[in-house]
């Protein structure tokens, strides 16, 4: 038999009981209260959807039941008068705003797509910023600078940057292997590395140390290698998601900007 994830049927009920229902028929009756059949085949559809299955019989069967015992449980916890409890009523009241965000905001990407012109714009911009030249390098990470001028006063006095990572470095990821950072590009760290990085010579470590956020680094250049994007194709579904959060962002602001509050 069909499996069906039951942690999939509450988004799938709140979907369905956002569209009109035909009250012909009634796929059950529990104490006198009908689960209309359209409430079932709206909930199947929407499931077989999200979980890329096919919608059989079996499956309808199976929320049916589903929707037996929610309602039950349902029927028992408004006996209780678990409904009337303040957070329970507040929970609720969330959970109904949840369900209407999401739908206006799922329409709203619907009625304003994005555009091809809209990525292609996007990619130049990532293109640009990646850079035409990735570079290999390695580091040693302390915490002052007046140990970052000792770990370059021992480089300069013949000492092997690997040992030295090794030995002194608080970046334990990369020191265990020599202070290796890998090939990237100067975009993909803090700016004041990626300058300092973009500034060495094949060979050459900093004469002096380079502050960031994260302490005292010194680094070397190791190699140097045309830099290859990734293409439009590979980056287009991580693209689109970016806009539609910034179409979003912008139809909240200006939703915000046009409501009147007061605090």
């Amino acid at each position: 038999m069909t499996k069906v994830r039951s942690k999939l049927l509450p988004a799938a009920i709140a979907l369905a009981l956002l569209s009109p229902l035909a009250h012909a028929q009634n796929a059950a009756v529990v104490n006198g209260k009908p689960i209309p059949e359209a409430l079932l085949d709206n909930i199947a559809t929407s499931m077989a959807k999200r979980s890329g299955q096919p919608l059989t019989p079996q499956m309808k069967e199976q929320i049916k039941k589903q929707l037996i015992l929610r309602e039950v449980i349902v029927q028992q916890a408004e006996k209780e008068g678990i409904a009337k409890r303040p957070e329970v009523r507040e929970e609720i009241r969330m959970t109904h705003d949840d369900v209407l965000i999401r739908t206006l905001l799922g329409e709203y990407l619907k009625a304003h797509p994005v555009s091809d012109a809209q990525v292609q714009a996007k990619y130049a911009e990532f293109t640009k910023a990646f850079g035409s030249t990735e570079y290999e390098a390695q580091h040693i990470l302390v915490p002052t600078e007046k140990q970052a001028d000792e770990v370059i006063a021992q480089l300069n006095k013949g000492a092997k940057f690997g040992e030295l990572a090794k030995k002194y470095s608080k970046d334990t990821a990369s020191a265990a292997n020599d202070g290796k950072l890998g090939w990237s590009t100067p975009g993909n760290f803090v700016p004041a590395f990626g300058d300092a990085l973009e500034h060495l010579k094949v060979g050459q470590y900093t004469a002096k140390p380079v502050h960031t956020q994260f302490g005292w680094h010194i680094i070397k250049l190791d190699a140097t290698r045309p830099a290859t994007p990734p293409t439009l194709d590979q980056l287009r579904p991580q693209i689109e998601q970016e806009l539609q959060r910034e179409e979003i962002q912008a139809y909240q602001s200006k939703l915000l900007a046009a409501a009147k509050v007061t605090e």
